[in-house]
Order: C-alpha cells, then sequence, then structure tokens
C-alpha cells in the first residue's frame, strides 16, 4: 500500500518493526523479508519510530497481523493527532474478544476517523501495479470519498461504501474459508467440490454479515464475493496455500514454522466459530476448519461429517 499511496502522488512515511525492513526500503527500495524480488516505488521513507512515521498524517493506513493491530495502535495513540483519519487494511477478527479491527481501532484511537479497506488485493500484485479493485467503507461517506479519491487511481479502484461490518467480515471470513478450499485441494477432491465450497462458504458469510447488522449486497461485492474468489482460487494466498499443505497431511504447526508472513486464517477461525455460536447461526464450514485447526480434528473425519449433512432446501443467506 506504501507503493499505491506514493505512486498516486503522496509522501509516504512507512513504519516497520523490523529494523532490517526499514533500512532495506530507504536503501534499496526493496522489501526482501516480505516483498522478495520486488522492486517497491522509489521515495517511500521507511522508519522504526512511530511517532516519526505519524507525524503531521494526512491519514494513516494501518495493515499489521490483526491480532497485533490492538498493540500497534495503543503504541501509536500519544503520537496521532485527534481526527486523523485511519483506514484499516487488516483483515481478521481479534482473538478473545471476536472484535473486528475497526472496533480495536475505536477502543485504542477514540479520536480517530475510522475507515475500512478490504478486497481482492495480493501484495505482490499492488506492489508492482498490476490492475485491481477494493472497497473503501466509511459511516462518514464525505470522508470515505475523500480517502478513495486519494488512495485510488485507474490501476488501483476504490469503490465506496459505508458497510463497515460487512466489509470486514468478508475481508476476515475469506481467510478462513480460502483454508477450507485449500484443504479440499490438497485432498484432490476436485473442481465440482471446491466450487460447491466457495459457494456454501459465501452462504455463510451472509449468514453471518446479517446477524451482525451488515447488508447483503456488500457480501456480493469486492470485499465479499472478490476477495474470497481470490483466496479460494489461487495458492499464491497464503491461506489457500497453508490450507493444501494441511490437506497433503502436512502438521500445521510445522507449515507455520517455515512461514514468515501471517495467515490470519488460522488466528480467525477461533473467532469465528464464537461468533457462529453466539448468534446461533449454522456456520458448518467455518465451525469445521476451526476445529481442524484448534482441536486436532481428523480431516477426513471433518469432510466425513460435512458431506453427510442433510442437504435441504437451498436458500443463500437466509436470515437465521
Amino acid at each position: 500500500m506504501a507503493c499505491v499511496l506514493r505512486r498516486a502522488g503522496h509522501e509516504v512515511s512507512l513504519w516497520a518493526r523490523e529494523p532490517e525492513v526499514a533500512r532495506a526500503i530507504n536503501r534499496d527500495a526493496a522489501n526482501p523479508v516480505f516483498l522478495p524480488g520486488i522492486a517497491m516505488t522509489a521515495g517511500i521513507v521507511a522508519t522504526n519510530d512511530l511517532a516519526v512515521a505519524a507525524a503531521g498524517a494526512d491519514f494513516v493506513l494501518l495493515a499489521p497481523p490483526a491480532q497485533h493491530m490492538r498493540g500497534v495502535t495503543r503504541q501509536l495513540r500519544p503520537f496521532l493527532a485527534d481526527g486523523t483519519p485511519v483506514v484499516t487494511c487488516s483483515k481478521g477478527i481479534e482473538r478473545g474478544s471476536c472484535a473486528l479491527m475497526s472496533e480495536v481501532i475505536d477502543e485504542t484511537l477514540p479520536a480517530a476517523r475510522i475507515a475500512v479497506m478490504s478486497g481482492p488485493s495480493f501484495a505482490h500484485e499492488i506492489a508492482v501495479d498490476l490492475p485491481a479493485g477494493v472497497t473503501l467503507a466509511c459511516v462518514d461517506l464525505a470522508l470515505g470519498e475523500r480517502l478513495a479519491r486519494a488512495i485510488g487511481s485507474p490501476r488501483f479502484r476504490t469503490y465506496l461504501s459505508d458497510d463497515i461490518i460487512g466489509a470486514q467480515l468478508g475481508g476476515a471470513l475469506k481467510n478462513v474459508y480460502g483454508i477450507a478450499c485449500g484443504i479440499a485441494l490438497g485432498r484432490k477432491m476436485g473442481s465440482s467440490a471446491r466450487s460447491t465450497l466457495v459457494a456454501r462458504c459465501l452462504d455463510e458469510m451472509m449468514r453471518l454479515g446479517l446477524a451482525m447488522g451488515a447488508r447483503q449486497e456488500t457480501f456480493t461485492g469486492l470485499s465479499g464475493v472478490g476477495d474470497l474468489d481470490l483466496c479460494s482460487n489461487s495458492p499464491s494466498s497464503r491461506n489457500m496455500s497453508l490450507g493444501i499443505a494441511l490437506g497433503e497431511g502436512r502438521k500445521l504447526q510445522d507449515v507455520l514454522a517455515e512461514r514468515v508472513t501471517v495467515q490470519e486464517g488460522v488466528h480467525s477461525a477461533e473467532s469465528v466459530a464464537a461468533l457462529a455460536r453466539s448468534h446461533a447461526l449454522d456456520m458448518p464450514i467455518a465451525l469445521t476448519v476451526d476445529r481442524i485447526l484448534n482441536h486436532d480434528a481428523d480431516i477426513d473425519t471433518a469432510i466425513a461429517h460435512l458431506l453427510a449433512r442433510p442437504c435441504g432446501l437451498e436458500r443463500v443467506s437466509a436470515a437465521p
């Protein structure tokens, strides 16, 4: 996103936790740790100092792993001017609290003006300026429109919404469902099974969204079916590739130990399962992924249980 903003003509200050990342960006316009082999847009200034990064910012994009959002925003609070727009780009749900990222930011940065960015956008693709489209959701549509104009371009298309709940749920749940689709691919269940799975995942996504106050049409847009399609179709997806490895018989901890990037679906699955139970919703795919990841469920047994469920009447996104 720093590359996107720099190409849009902004002065960009990027905060990185790792000193070696900041050094590489400033010295070589490269990030070999998280974007290996990609030349970053020139002119981005990286720092390990949050106060320096936030100083004088017209707006801030937050993209830490979802489980670290609270810690980062607590550190950021003393340095952020009241009323500064803050856009969350992190796609996840906080473990334990089941809080969406906008709720975490509202608690930790109460004077900020919050917006949400979500949609099908692989980091390595947008870094090299391949075309992509995202949802920019903000309750204050006038602010959202200004942010969309500031961030967007012909090759990074920003579509405006005021449904911040739906935009966040789509981004978080697609990670969980990307793991499910990866498991199906790793188990060589075929394309028909994967497409069936995607359709039923979208139905579950809509059910939870409606229960939590989101709008159904949000899930038929970029932050819903758009992001779900990307995460469930491409082995380049971190979550889908994790699912593939599990489906091929590898152990979760062994796969995670090999990776420097975060698979958000691993952490969000527990929260999604908790939300399904708290709203008394039937979300068998999400619950199955949680059991596999967090309760050592046998994959073949879990799949057999899903396939044994009665089909019933297809009523996509029916209210509970």
